[in-house]
């Protein structure tokens, strides 16, 4: 009897894999490979000193800790549930390592206080108010408030700039176009005619020259304002300049003091509310904005309170603040409820804010249109009055 044995490439086939195995490679395991790698590569760069997070995300967290803290959830298994939702592999990690710290004994405070540009001190600092009187669920419901109005505002700020923005845009396009593709064929047909030019043409087409020979100082310029900007966004200088330029702008200048005026006097009103002493709320509060007048101002309030002086009295010097919002804080100093004063101050600022911020929109747009308008009729009318004075010599 002859035992039937297996052809020694069916082995080598089944160890290595058939051509056509190779050949009928699935594109998603790829894709998903190539993910896992980024995700990889995102987790390896972690570093909780420089790791921050989007608005968006810390709205997320801290409202779904409000939530199952007052469901009766405990810290650790409201992390747990908390961390999947983290779009980002890094913020996963992050509070794997807070879950971590939290088992070990670490207090909450503590632990995010590990990640500086995520979770601030004015953060922490309500997060240990809470810890210490036994209302965290209160204290992460107040913060979620704040930051969703924070959240609301910042959004509602980028949609009023976009219609100005286009318009800008599309002044620079226009602008462009006829600097570098119409002005030069009238050049040529001015000089096949033998028209006299005017001075306001000249200077067209001599800027219209500049531009066509000189393109790449053009590109560098905008490559420079590009690197501006993104060392204006990025970089803690970049955003301290920006933060001190913003109220020295006309027409903008006064939104933007009053928008951080909200923001201040919003976190410090919450810090008071919670408990927190008032000369650390307003060393808090100074380190929410950037702008150099502001936190000289909040120095001066801090100074006037060690001296033994009231809040109100310190807020007439400097920064322009409104005789209401004063008379305001000094009626809460009295009678005793500075904390919900200051937070009702926040309140109303943040509904000026809102009127404000439509009022100033509606008088940019056509400002930005009254410009087009005048660099389109300059050109226009400087390209057709050759014309013009052709036709009537002839």
């Amino acid at each position: 009897m002859k035992l039937a044995t297996r052809p020694p490439e069916t082995d080598a086939r089944r160890q290595h894999g058939s051509a056509g195995d190779h050949l009928n490679f699935d594109p998603r395991g790829r894709k998903a490979t190539n993910e896992r790698d980024q995700q990889v590569e995102e987790i390896e760069q972690f570093d909780p000193a420089t790791l921050s997070m989007p608005v968006g995300q810390l709205v997320l967290f801290t409202r779904q800790m409000s939530m199952l803290l007052t469901s009766g959830s405990g810290l650790v298994p409201a992390i747990n549930a908390i961390a999947p939702q983290m779009k980002s592999p890094k913020h996963r990690r992050m509070l794997e390592e807070i879950r971590n710290d939290l088992e070990e004994g670490t207090a909450l405070t503590d632990a995010l206080a590990q990640y500086p540009r995520a979770f601030d001190a004015s953060y922490c600092a309500v997060v240990a108010a809470g810890e210490s009187s036994a209302r965290l669920p209160a204290m992460f419901s107040r913060l979620a408030v704040i930051l969703g109005k924070r959240r609301a505002m910042r959004n509602r700020i980028v949609g009023s700039l976009i219609y100005p923005a286009l318009l800008i845009v599309m002044s620079v396009k226009i602008l462009a176009v006829m600097l570098f593709f119409v002005i030069p064929r009238f050049a040529g047909m001015f000089t096949t005619l033998g028209v006299e030019i005017p001075a306001s043409t000249r200077v067209l087409m001599t800027t219209a020259n500049i531009c066509r020979n000189h393109w790449y100082l053009f590109v560098l310029a905008v490559l420079g304002v590009i690197g501006a900007l993104y060392y204006a966004i990025r970089t803690d200088s970049g955003r301290q300049f920006m933060s001190n330029i913003q109220i020295r702008i006309p027409i903008v200048g006064r939104l933007m003091s009053r928008l951080i005026q909200a923001q201040t006097f919003r976190i410090l009103g919450m810090l008071l509310e919670a408990r927190v002493g008032l000369l650390e709320g307003l060393e808090l509060a100074r380190k929410v904005t950037r702008n150099d007048r502001f936190q000289l101002l909040y120095n001066e309030m801090r100074d006037a309170v060690t001296r033994g002086e009231s809040v109100s009295g310190s807020l007439k010097t400097g920064v322009a603040i409104s005789p209401s919002i004063i008379q305001a804080i000094r009626t809460g100093e009295q009678s005793g409820r500075l904390g919900d004063a200051i937070s009702y101050v926040a309140d109303v600022l943040d509904e000026e804010n809102s009127e404000l911020l439509n009022a100033t929109t509606k008088l940019i747009e056509p400002l930005v249109l009254i410009v087009m308008g005048v660099i389109v009729g300059f050109v226009a009318v400087s390209l057709f009055m050759p014309l013009f004075d052709m036709t009537a010599a002839m």
